[in-house]
């Protein structure tokens, strides 16, 4: 499965040299990865008020092209990998035919106490990969 979602790059998010600061890279993968959950149907809400997590553990982004101010960003998401308690997704933001940047967020499901744990039946994590 992959998701997409549109993204239009906001003037506050941008740099002294006029580019999206690769630190706001973080925030268009995050609100994907999660809209990501929602279009597979997990119920990451339920998740946590159950006491469990979903913690990135490892980021790693190359930056292709800069964005500027306007620029009308696609952002895909997709699962790569599937362990017992964790997981990767790979993502990439692009414009028009361009690659802007490329991702693999490694993750992990957490029990109350933040210790990596199997995730219960009722969060099963193939949802997600």
């Amino acid at each position: 499965m992959v998701s997409e979602r549109e993204i239009k790059v906001r003037p506050y998010e941008c740099d002294s040299y006029g580019h999206v600061n690769n630190a706001n890279y973080l925030n268009y993968l995050e609100y994907a990865r999660f809209e990501f959950m929602r279009d597979a149907g997990f119920d990451y809400q339920g998740l946590r008020a159950a006491g469990y997590g979903m913690y990135v553990a490892r980021i790693e982004i190359d930056y292709r092209l800069p964005a500027m101010v306007d620029d009308e960003l696609l952002i895909r998401s997709w699962p790569v990998k599937r362990g017992v308690v964790s997981g990767v997704m790979a993502q990439k933001i692009t414009r028009g035919g361009d690659t802007i940047a490329e991702a693999n967020v490694t993750w992990a499901f957490v029990g109350k106490n933040g210790v990596p744990v199997r995730p219960p039946p009722e969060f099963d994590t193939s949802l997600l990969g």
